[in-house]
């Protein structure tokens, strides 16, 4: 077990694990001076939180939040009091990660404080919606989820002028939108009429924040790149570095060859109609297996929204799977997945946990985790007696012991890593330290699948698991990912196992020139 972990169980009697790891603020301080958005953080304020109890502004008689007495003023005040602090949270939140992961001093000894960060914001983001809903029942504003640039965000419109509005794909927030409900609503003493109030103070400023920050980093990237360019012409001899290679201009990565070349990386790839390699490398190779890799532990979440430091993880599936060495003696094939058309066969050591929501969680309800995966956030409040994924200290210890005995396996593990950095007490730690290896099949579909290829419908190329899995042969092509852990741990683990065997039988991939010996994947502190 981790030591942040330890620490927490030893100290939870006492006091919440939450408030002790505010004890950490002074080593933060000290290496994370400004947040995300270059503004320097009141870490006094920090510490002024109850992180355990709530930061929210609280929502105007939350005990009966339909009384008629409620004041459209105190709900807006509210509302616009909560996007103030879950904006300087999730800005501090953000630049925990590479802080930490920066750290090489280690001044920095445990994670738990961004855990602790976002365990409180993932309940204030509940109060937001909480807030919202209400103000819909009072006829105060309309709400709509909308996409703005990277990310989508919820708009708020005066509710006589946005009646034809409606929630197409996002799901959270219930939209007032039949005439029952408004019957219920007017029943229940609330506005019968639109209620004229100012929304302007009171938008959502996420996906402003979110483009902002991707713009700052693509100019700070560009100015790198730019004095690197500097310096290579600098250069006028063309003289070796001290490690013998050529020190030249390079297509962004700086690599001799430049991004273009197909050598360098290790990586033999599909070419495309002009002969060319294809796709270029990028930070996703690094997560590439290797050809000695053996046994590994595929895993899959479903979450209730795509934001670790926002929503909340109620289903884990995982099983385990060898790439090359038999499976071990005393596992049989009759595992029962959902999908009864899927079979084991390779797979053994299968694990479905599901997790509960928050009260506030359940009762909004999420239509589209409902459509998409079949799981429904109101049967899986408090009164059902499901416990919380990011309450449970030993869910969360079985896991990452289990993450760290082997590589684990995911499709965009980028996703789960986010969500386990956030959730899982001592993964951060471990992770930093080397005990976990990560590999990726989705850069095994984009640099080792000529299927992926772009095409018109797909510019980027089809990497997704459905696809992945149909041209590997894990899926038939009548069938859909079924959108559920354990499900979707196995269909990916057996398409990665027959790319593999490909692969190795067409001398490409890991076999190819220039291919990675061991287990491959990303894992700090290992040369490569």
């Amino acid at each position: 077990m981790a030591p942040s972990a330890v620490g927490e169980q030893q100290s939870v009697d006492e006091q919440a694990w939450q408030t002790v790891a505010k004890q950490d603020i002074g080593q933060w301080a000290t290496s994370m001076p400004k947040d995300a958005d270059g503004n320097a953080i009141d870490w006094q304020w920090v510490a002024s939180l109850d992180l355990a109890g709530g930061v929210g502004a609280g929502v105007p008689n939350a005990g009966a939040p339909a009384a008629p007495d409620c004041d459209a003023q105190s709900v807006h005040d509210a509302l616009k009091a909560d996007y103030a602090t879950r904006d300087r949270l999730e800005a501090i939140i953000a630049q925990c990660n590479s802080t930490f992961m920066t750290d090489f001093d280690r001044l920095i000894a445990s994670y738990r404080l961004p855990r602790a960060l976002a365990y409180a914001n993932r309940r204030l983001n509940d109060e937001i919606n909480t807030l919202i809903s209400l103000g819909e029942r009072m006829r105060l504003w309309k709400a709509s989820r909308e996409k703005q640039g990277r990310t989508t965000a919820v708009v708020l419109r005066p509710y006589a002028d946005a009646s034809h509005l409606h929630n197409s794909n996002q799901g959270s927030l219930p939209l007032l939108a039949t005439d029952d409900g408004a019957q219920a609503d007017d029943a229940a003493g609330l506005a019968a009429q639109p209620v004229a109030i100012e929304l302007d103070d009171i938008q959502d400023r996420t996906a402003v924040i979110l483009n902002e920050r991707a713009e700052r980093r693509k100019n700070q990237r560009f100015q790198k790149h730019a004095s690197n360019t500097s310096m290579s012409r600098a250069n006028l001899s063309q003289v070796t570095s001290p490690g013998g290679s050529r020190v030249q201009e390079s297509g962004g990565n700086g690599l001799n060859g430049g991004l273009g070349s197909s050598t360098g990386s290790g990586i033999s790839r599909p070419l495309d109609a002009n002969g060319k390699p294809y796709p270029q490398p990028d930070w996703r190779d690094a997560y590439l297996p290797g050809r000695d890799v053996d046994t590994v532990m595929g895993i899959d979440i479903e979450t209730t929204g795509t934001d670790p430091a926002r929503d909340y993880i109620i289903d884990v599936g995982f099983e385990f799977m060898n790439m090359i060495s038999p499976k071990p003696a005393g596992h049989n094939n009759a595992y029962g997945y959902e999908q009864r058309y899927y079979e084991a066969g390779d797979a053994y050591g299968q694990a479905r946990l599901s997790f509960g929501v928050t009260e506030r969680c359940a009762q909004l309800g999420n239509p589209f985790i409902l459509q998409l995966t079949g799981i429904d956030v109101r049967a899986r409040g408090p009164q059902t007696g499901m416990r919380m994924f990011d309450e449970w200290p030993q869910a969360q210890t079985g896991l990452l012991s289990r993450l760290s005995q082997q590589p684990y396996v995911a499709h965009n593990a980028t996703f789960e890593h986010g969500w386990f950095m956030l959730n899982v007490a001592g993964y951060a730690e471990s992770y930093r330290a080397g005990h976990i290896t990560i590999i990726d099949t989705m850069p095994m579909s984009r640099q080792w699948d000529p299927g992926s290829a772009p095409s018109e419908g797909h510019p980027y190329g089809d990497n997704t698991l459905d696809s992945y899995a149909k041209r590997q042969g894990a899926l038939d092509l009548s069938r859909k990912e079924r959108h559920l852990g354990l499900e979707d741990a196995h269909i990916m683990l057996v398409a990665m196992k027959h790319h593999l065997a490909s692969l190795k039988a067409e001398g490409r991939g890991p076999w190819g020139a220039g291919g990675k010996g061991g287990v491959g994947g990303k894992c700090c502190g290992r040369r490569r």
